[in-house]
């Protein structure tokens, strides 16, 4: 069987998508001009907490939450559509999330370069996630 690896999706896909790296991140994020949004699993976030502010969409659930004709449409979840910054754990599932948002014709979306831990390392405030 010969299959693309998940690689090589991330590569193709940042070659089609904005990038962002954290500092420049931060600096949308103070502005007010972004929506982040933490594509992680809720089990991560319950591990390691996640970025203050920013709004959680499970990777699985992204596409559904957002698209207006799918049953699972959360029309509430992201408010006013700013320019929407995805992270993951490192950014490659944020590659991924984003081309898929590009390809279903969202304009606004990035992701961020790295992801959560670049988030962390470039100072982004820390919230708990509790179990709920």
């Amino acid at each position: 069987m010969n299959i693309k690896s998940s690689q090589v999706l991330v590569n193709e896909a940042n070659k089609q998508i904005k990038t962002l790296k954290a500092d420049e991140v931060k600096e949308l994020s103070k502005k007010g001009e972004i929506t982040l949004i933490d594509i992680r699993d809720i089990r991560e976030l319950w591990k390691e907490g996640s970025i203050k502010d920013a709004i959680h969409i499970p990777r699985g659930m992204l596409e559904f939450w957002l698209d207006p004709e799918s049953s699972y449409f959360k029309e509430r979840k992201i408010g006013e559509v700013k320019n929407m910054v995805l992270f993951c754990a490192l950014g490659m599932r944020s590659a991924l999330a984003t081309k898929s948002l590009k390809d279903m014709g969202f304009k606004n979306v990035a992701h961020v370069d790295g992801g959560f831990d670049a988030l962390k390392k470039n100072g982004f405030e820390l919230i708990d996630k509790e179990k709920k």
